[in-house]
């Protein structure tokens, strides 16, 4: 199954990195975030890549070009002969395409269609976010069900005080968001060609396009309790490089802390 990568944005929201690489490079442990992101749909069997391109397109090129994964990695070097130590994907078919630098999330997808087109369905992410959600779970209720289009629907992670406030002024409730009946997309999509259809070139994908799914009933979401954390912010950023400097990394689903559901 083809695996669809957003990697153009600007990443305005954690700029000290990404004014030097595009968001998805910045190095999360000894990877980029990319590389988790992509290791995660790999362990699933998920190894057709499509990567949209856009803010310092040239960089993720270099990446895999070039061989950089070595720059991230413990290598080895004897002579001319370098060995990578630890996990490698080298079975990864990427194709990189530059979708352009002001082009939203919609429109990127809307670039890369053709290489979409022929399948059953296809994966989708915004490549800044990690979880341990059970992908082959996922999958078999968006194929059991006659949806177009399926997100994964997270809890935030960020606590904030909700307030249930009556008409009056009176507060009826305080509630955490971790608590509380409030569910975010989480960036994990799964899509059939048809999205295309309810969809057109410069729409933002969960704005007109998710509405026009919601009122034929073909929008699902798969709600998950487990981890997951996006990497908006520099905080973000460390919250999960002191996760792996921990050796705690439930999206490595087949590491030593975090089996394969199923």
């Amino acid at each position: 199954m083809k695996v669809v990568l957003f990697c153009g944005g600007l990443g305005t929201r954690i700029r000290e990195y990404s004014e030097a690489v595009p968001k998805p490079m910045i190095p999360i442990g000894q990877q980029p975030i990319l590389w988790h992101v992509m290791n995660y749909y790999s362990q699933y069997g998920h190894k057709d890549f499509v990567l949209c391109l856009g803010y310092k397109a040239n960089t993720v090129k270099d990446f895999f070009l070039n061989n950089k994964q070595q720059s991230y990695a413990d290598v080895v070097v004897e002579g001319s002969k370098v060995q990578t130590l630890g996990p490698r994907e080298e079975d990864w078919r990427v194709a990189m395409i530059d979708t352009g630098v002001w082009r939203n999330i919609g429109s990127r997808m809307w670039a890369v269609k053709e290489h979409v087109q022929n399948e059953e369905m296809f994966l989708a992410n915004y490549s800044d976010g990690l979880s341990d959600v059970n992908l082959d779970d996922m999958i078999a209720k968006f194929k059991a069900s006659n949806a177009v289009a399926c997100f994964l629907a997270v809890h935030p992670p960020v606590t904030y005080h909700i307030a249930d406030i009556a008409a009056d002024g009176r507060v009826r409730e305080f509630l955490t968001s971790d608590n509380s009946t409030i569910w975010i997309n989480g960036g994990f999509f799964l899509l059939k060609p048809a999205i295309f259809d309810y969809m057109s070139d410069g729409e933002e994908l969960v704005e007109a396009p998710f509405a026009r799914l919601i009122k034929e009933n073909k929008l699902l979401a798969y709600k998950h309790e487990g981890f997951w954390r996006s990497m908006d912010t520099l905080r973000d950023r460390q919250v999960l490089e002191d996760m792996i400097e921990k050796g705690d990394t439930p999206w490595r689903v087949n590491g030593d802390n975090c089996k394969k559901p199923g």
